[in-house]
């Protein structure tokens, strides 16, 4: 029975993008909801970026950073956003996109090794932003429960409280399916749209009772003042790490990429879209913010400053009227302005419900599309098996095939970080995961690009490898810059995970940009081999091994594999004979499957079978065509013929011709006599190397003595230019081993013990063999270091083998 093509297909018969979408589609259930670019990508991206950030952590970035450092915060944020979305707007559109979002991106692109460790983090990571924006939705509700002396236990507590009871909901809704999600999110936009509106026509409206919590006008006095950093406790990137989160959204799209009606068209439009809407957005909060109120505020109407005294005021308020100085002096310190208070927002809208009403929808929209996003990622992940154990939540339940279990596994992730409480300590937690996904993917469109990989054809064209390789060092930058030991760690568990799924191997082959970049640069290394002169300090055996299938004669892969030692060239040659016409299918399906094999059984060796009338023609096939430039064979490996005396004496010429067409291409010649192999369980000592020197002239002697011996027909005639050095071990061999030029005159021997004189490695050397001593062959017999070495001709040889072809 034939094993199946690897990819489902015979060759040429492969399904197209559209075919393979269009059969996807037909093999759904009916009934399947799937999403637009609008309402799958766009609302999605733009919720998640529009978090928690914006309404309750904005203003006092602006108070922290200034106008001008809070401008190169967002900025900052927006081109490392920009430029990932550009590389995933390019690997999206490189042929049909199934569900998973940034891991199947990534493993489609680098292969499961890089998508296997970041699609596990980037999980986890969308399963700690949860607790992120239901920690800044909570805290928005301690903060109305407290202004009206409501809260019922402690603020952490009741952060706590609020935060479990909202996850809890809010899994209701993701498990409820994908369809009550998506117009849970329509809902939430309109919200969140509305209160940003109502912020931008508030900030126009100045209120005399609002004046002293520090919202006076748009004034330039107020704007010079807080155009630079005024840092308390911060520095630039800690309040960097602190926004970078509110700019991770971009992947929300992408992460349910299974549920998108066209992926390649929906993930560029919306997800570029969005970050572009988005990031005016909060550069019009930051300048607004920063142009309107002050940095500190007492709240107290009684802390004005008289005419008399107006000179000798040189803050921004005095302008106004107010002195905020002696709360900022005193040791209680101000409850109000850009540094003070998370609620500066809604102290600034026309109608600060509907500012409260945008935190919560931003707050819950964006727990609600990672609650979604993170069972979505880690489904994908276990139904491709790459790590052990997990497999329980690739199932799928109901017409959208929904991750159920994942989100119980997410909730259970997300409710522990809720615990925590703190918002500014769970913000930086999931910033270096973020940006570990967003280097990959960057660095993932610059290898593709790298490789010239002929399946990298992206139909989105505004990209550029450069660009997209300096997004992935700017990511990695940005992670050692906002925590040096958490990217350090981040990294650690990145290398741990690579690791662990290149050890593991999965069974997998979804043609990446590594594979394309390692044929590449075999490509190069072999062309440059080309120009390489020999040397003799250089030199290894390189054989072409006659075992047929590779699994028939193991003793002659064992024997070629002891002393290449996997850093020589080892080709497996097989003769298919036939006069029928050849099945070059079969042929070809055989390749593969003893390819496998060899791969399988730890030997790097490769297969290569050929058609031919006889032996003697395709072992002349396999010396003309087999390797590639300078990794081409210098060494024939045969089994003896033990029936040369009984057998067709056709046979025998065949198999004497095989060896002297060797000898015409410039190859060695090594022939096995012992079938069932070598035994190299312990290595002779340098003496023995030393004692077959000494002996090596009479050896020569010897041959020449007995040049009178009797000859027969189709006996093994000028049989050999060189063999190998009987050494230490085998590694010392590899060092020792000298050029094959045809000027050699030693003889290297590689053997060990045996325990009968039939069972040797036969080795001629033409050398050796002088005209005055035609078709006459040695065999070197060693069992140890002190037998005699002996050479006999193959009329006596005769007299004790066995008839047995190996």
């Amino acid at each position: 029975m034939e094993e199946p093509f690897e990819d489902g297909f015979p060759n040429g018969d492969e399904l197209t993008p559209a075919e393979e979408a269009a059969a996807k589609e037909a093999a759904e259930p009916k009934g399947v909801v799937k999403f637009g670019w609008i309402k799958g990508v766009l609302v999605r991206c733009m919720l998640n970026i529009w978090g928690v950030m914006l309404f309750i952590r904005m203003t006092w970035i602006v108070g922290q950073a200034g106008i001008a450092l809070a401008c190169v915060i967002v900025c900052m944020a927006s081109v490392v956003t920009t430029i990932t979305g550009l590389s995933t707007s390019a690997i999206a559109t490189n042929g049909f996109v199934r569900g998973g979002g940034a891991y199947y991106l990534i493993s489609r692109s680098l292969g499961p090794e890089f998508g296997g460790s970041i699609g596990l983090i980037f999980a986890f990571a969308n399963a700690v932003a949860v607790a992120m924006y239901v920690v800044g939705f909570a805290e928005t509700v301690v903060e109305l429960l407290k202004g009206a002396d409501a809260l019922m236990t402690d603020d952490i507590n009741d952060i706590r409280i609020i935060g479990t009871m909202t996850v809890i909901v809010l899994l209701g809704i993701s498990v409820a399916g994908m369809e009550w999600e998506a117009k849970a999110q329509i809902v939430l936009l309109v919200v969140l749209v509305t209160a940003i509106v109502n912020y931008f026509i508030g900030s126009f409206i100045p209120v005399q009772s609002k004046e002293s919590a520090g919202f006076f006008r748009y004034d330039a006095q107020i704007m010079w003042e807080n155009i630079g950093p005024d840092f308390r406790e911060e520095t630039f990137f800690s309040v960097f790490a602190i926004f970078f989160p509110a700019a991770t959204g971009i992947l929300a799209g992408a992460n349910i990429s299974g549920d998108l009606a066209d992926p390649q068209m929906a993930i560029p439009k919306g997800t570029l879209l969005a970050i572009l809407i988005t990031g005016i957005v909060y550069l019009g909060v930051v300048v607004s913010t920063g142009s309107c109120i002050v940095r500190d505020a007492s709240g107290n109407l009684n802390d004005t400053v008289s005419s008399q005294f107006m000179a000798n005021c040189t803050n921004a308020s005095c302008k106004f009227g107010f002195d905020f100085s002696s709360c900022r002096m005193s040791g209680n310190g101000c409850r109000y302005g850009l540094q003070n208070d998370f609620q500066v927002m809604s102290l600034v809208s026309g109608f600060s419900p509907i500012i409260s009403a945008g935190i919560f929808s931003a707050t819950l929209s964006s727990a609600l599309a990672s609650l979604v996003s993170a069972p979505k990622v880690f489904q994908a992940l276990c139904k491709d098996n790459i790590y052990p154990y997990i497999g329980i939540f690739a199932k799928g339940y109901g017409k959208n095939n929904e991750p159920l279990r994942g989100y119980i596994l997410t909730f259970g992730i997300a409710l522990a970080f809720i615990l925590i409480a703190e918002l500014n300590t769970i913000a930086p937690i999931i910033s270096n995961f973020f940006l570990a996904s967003y280097a990959l993917i960057n660095f993932s469109v610059f290898h593709a690009s790298l490789a010239n990989s002929p399946g990298w054809r992206p139909s989105f064209k505004y990209y550029n490898m450069w660009v997209s390789l300096a997004g992935a060092i700017l990511c990695c930058v940005v992670m050692f810059v906002i925590n040096w030991a958490a990217a350090l760690l981040t990294n650690v568990i990145v290398m741990a995970l690579y690791i662990y799924v290149s050890h593991k191997k999965p069974d997998v082959n979804w043609g990446s940009s590594t594979q394309a970049l390692t044929y590449q640069q075999a490509l190069s290394h072999t062309l440059h081999l080309s120009a390489v002169e020999d040397h003799v300090k250089n030199f290894r055996p390189q054989c072409l091994v006659m075992t047929g299938y590779p699994n028939s004669r193991p003793a002659l892969l064992d024997l070629v594999h002891s002393f290449t030692k996997n850093v020589g060239l080892m080709i497996c040659g097989h003769v298919r004979m036939g006069y029928r016409k050849p099945n070059f299918k079969d042929l070809a399906a055989d390749q593969s499957r003893y390819q496998r094999w060899l791969m399988r059984n730890e030997t790097k060796a490769f297969y290569t079978p050929v058609f031919a009338e006889d032996l003697r023609q395709g072992s002349q096939y396999l010396l003309q065509a087999a390797g590639l430039g300078r990794l081409r064979p210098n060494t024939l490996v045969l089994g003896f013929k033990n029936d040369w005396r009984d057998g067709d004496m056709m046979n025998v010429e065949t198999y004497i011709n095989m060896i002297h067409d060797a000898f015409d291409f410039q190859y060695g010649a090594v022939i096995l006599r012992l079938k069932e192999g070598l035994d190299v369980s312990h290595i002779q000592g340098q003496g023995s190397l030393s004692f077959c020197k000494r002996r090596s002239g009479t050896l020569r002697d010897t041959a020449r003595r007995r040049r009178g011996g009797r000859r027969r027909a189709g006996r093994p005639g000028k049989l050999c230019q060189r063999g190998l050095r009987h050494t230490t071990d085998l590694q010392s061999h590899m060092a020792n081993v000298r050029s094959l030029s045809n000027k050699m005159d030693e003889l290297l021997l590689l053997t060990e013990n045996t325990t009968s004189a039939d069972q040797s490695v036969l080795c001629f050397t033409e050398t050796w063999l002088s005209d005055n001593i035609p078709d006459r062959a040695l065999l070197i017999r060693t069992s140890s270091c002190s037998e005699r070495i002996a050479a006999r001709s193959y009329q006596e040889r005769s007299e004790e083998a066995e008839s047995t072809f190996i």
